[in-house]
């Protein structure tokens, strides 16, 4: 069997501990411009503790992807280690051009590159690679994991709350959400991912029933899986993100593989939501 190698990105939030995927995965960072600087995303300038001041001062935030020419190198480099196939699996294709990047480099690429747009973002996205890594990781060819990969991220559900739509509407990603700002400042909104894109799941009117709300949305996505992994997210929502990952431990007791995963959102994802977020994603346990 060829020797295949996985490519994502910084967004995924993979877990700490990689285990054996990690001879397999490597992580390409996107762009996070601060008042007209970029940065990697991930490096000190860009830690969610540097990102909540940039916000807070109302430094103007934005994000971009990788360059093809840096994914190209990346996928150069990987043929050189003796890697005969890539498997580049990313976030939404409709929430950025990181997937056409990824198969720009792969024209110039010296071994086949397969690249995988997931339909989500953040945890979602980490589900996908962690699938794909399954397979390879029994052997499996490049088609099996783009296979694995794209079956685990249709079964994943993402949910989230946001204190506003504000950074949402200024980074273009709200999509059909777009119909609440009419009402945003009477309502808290919870939002979900379909069809690559960021749309409203429904209209709560305190912080506190939505974060409510959130946590039952998640306990519905377990109950309708046999077997699942959880994650919870936040920015700067430490508390709220703890509560609810030990409610969600209660709830599904069961049905969870392992712990509730609490991870904290990075700069990309971050610039786009804003303080307060935080996120529940439920997906099919490997």
């Amino acid at each position: 069997m060829a020797r295949v190698a996985i490519v994502t990105d910084s967004t995924a939030m993979l877990p700490s501990d990689l285990g054996d995927a990690a001879e397999l995965i490597t992580s390409v960072p996107l762009q996070v411009i601060v008042d007209g600087t970029s940065y990697d995303d991930g490096v000190e300038e860009t830690s969610p503790e540097a990102l909540l001041a940039a916000l807070a001062a109302h430094k103007t935030v934005t994000t971009s992807r990788p360059s093809p020419a840096l994914l190209a190198e990346v996928y150069a480099k990987l043929a050189a280690e003796g890697f005969e196939e890539i498997v580049s699996i990313h976030l939404s294709a409709e929430l950025s051009a990181t997937c056409e990047s990824s198969m720009l480099a792969a024209r110039e690429a010296p071994v086949p590159v397969v690249t995988v747009d997931t339909r989500l973002v953040g945890p979602g996205v980490g589900f996908a690679v962690m699938a794909a890594a399954a397979v390879v990781g029994r052997g499996g060819s490049a088609a099996e994991a783009r296979e694995a990969a794209l079956e685990r991220a249709a079964a994943t559900r993402s949910y989230f709350y946001v204190d506003s739509l504000e950074y949402l509407r200024r980074g273009g990603r709200i999509g059909a959400a777009a119909a609440l700002l009419g009402t945003a400042l009477a309502v808290k909104p919870l939002l979900t991912i379909e069809d690559g894109r960021v749309v409203p799941s429904e209209r709560v009117r305190t912080s506190e029933r939505a974060i409510a709300r959130l946590q039952a949305l998640g306990v519905e996505a377990g109950e309708e899986a046999d077997g699942i992994e959880v994650v919870v997210a936040h920015l700067g929502s430490p508390d709220r993100a703890a509560t609810m990952a030990d409610g969600l431990s209660e709830q599904l007791e069961g049905e969870i593989d392992g712990d509730v995963r609490v991870g904290v959102l990075g700069a990309v994802l971050g610039a786009h939501v804003g303080p307060g977020c935080v996120a529940v994603v439920v997906g099919p346990r490997l």
